[in-house]
This record gives structure tokens, sequence and C-alpha cells, in this order.
């Protein structure tokens, strides 16, 4: 009987720069978001960013140049994660089920510690002349919020008008439940009864083709509202 010796494990794909550099970057955004969450916008230092990261604050500014650029990825990524929560929701579903996916997607961003941190860095940094960024930031959330509404719902004919509304209720919506969250601490009860009422809101309107409060007629699709 002949014996089979074990063979020697491949040896691991050696990481790219540009592969490295990603790590890296992911690695110290998440520290970010951590801290901010855990200790506070005001307490989250250069030290504190770091440690947890496992790199030098020199790592860090050679990734992001100061602190400022560094909060200013940490939102840009939380707009990216929120389209691609609602990425995999299928154009051709119907309508309700299409609604229902967006609110459960939507709310599980609002809920997460990348939308509390977001919520932090804003309210520290909205209104800073000193940035120059103040309308990118709304720019940027509005940007990647309406995105997301013109493509699963490409179909509806509200009135501009009126979709904005409805798009500013839902956001006022989720945002104030989370905020609730936050208040409450971690034993607070998930708001589902708000949730499906809010689905069922969304289901109401975007079926609703009739003139809005102004007498005017159905709008066009969203797709050709430019």
């Amino acid at each position: 009987m002949r014996l089979e010796l074990p063979s020697h494990p491949k040896a691991r794909a050696r990481r790219s720069q540009a592969e490295r550099r990603v790590e890296t970057q992911a690695k110290i955004l998440a520290a970010v978001v951590d801290s901010i969450v855990d200790r506070g916008f005001q307490r989250t230092t250069a030290q504190e960013i770091a440690q947890r990261a496992g790199v030098t604050w020199g790592a860090v500014q050679h990734h992001f140049g100061g602190k400022d650029a560094m909060m200013l990825a940490v939102l840009d990524d939380a707009f990216a994660r929120f389209a691609a929560r609602l990425e995999g929701i299928p154009l051709d579903a119907p309508l309700a089920e299409r609604a229902a996916r967006f609110v459960d997607g939507a709310w599980a961003h609002f809920r997460s510690r990348h939308y509390r941190a977001s919520f932090e860095i804003l309210l520290n940094y909205l209104g800073r002349e000193d940035l120059g960024r103040e309308r990118d930031w709304r720019q940027c959330m509005w940007h990647a919020w309406n995105a997301v509404w013109a493509r699963l719902f490409a179909d509806s004919c509200l009135p501009r008008r009126r979709c904005l509304t409805l798009q500013h209720f839902t956001i006022a919506v989720l945002s104030g439940l989370a905020s609730t969250l936050m208040l409450q601490g971690d034993d607070a009860a998930l708001p589902k009864s708000e949730l499906e009422l809010l689905k069922d809101a969304l289901v109401r309107e975007l079926s609703d083709g009739r003139a809005d409060a102004t007498g005017a007629g159905p709008g066009k699709p969203l797709h050709e509202q430019r």
C-alpha cells in the first residue's frame, strides 16, 4: 500500500497594492463608524481611530489627508451602502412588493451603525462654512435617495410636487423612527406597525394618478420628469 504524502498547501495569492489600499481604507472607515457610535463624535479622536483601525495616524493621513476628508469619506460610504441595500429589488415586481422591500431596505439603513455615525457627522459639520461642502452633502444625500426612488417607482404618474412631498415624508418617518430608537437605547421595540403604515401609505399614494390638491392632472412617470 502506497502512502500518500500530504500535499503542501498552495501559497496564498499575494495581494496587490490597490487591494491593500482598499482594505486599509475600509478598516479606517469602520473604525470611525465604531468610534462615533460607541463614544460619540466629540470623543472620536485621531488616536482612537488609529488604535481601532490598527494603523498609525500617519497612515490615516496618507489615505485621507485629515479628519475632515475622512468624515466626508464616511458619508460617501454611507450613501453607497444605502443604494446597495436596495439594488436587488426587481423592477417588474408588483408595486406593493416594491414598496414593502423599499421600506424594509431603507429602514435597515436608517437603523444601522453607518447611519448613526453619518447622522452625528452631519450634526457637527453642517453649517461649517470653512469646509465649503455643506451644499454638496445635501445634494449627495438627495441624489442617492432620489436615484433609488426613481428607479423603483418609475411607473408612478404622481405629479412631481406630490412625489417630492411623498419622498420627504418617507425620509421624515424613517429618520424620526431612527432617532427614537437612538434615544430609547438598545431595548427599544422595533416600530413594526409604523413601518407597515408607511408601506400602505406609499402603495396608496403611488397607485394614485389623479389630480393633486392644486387641481393639476397626473404628472409624467418619474423617469420622464427631468
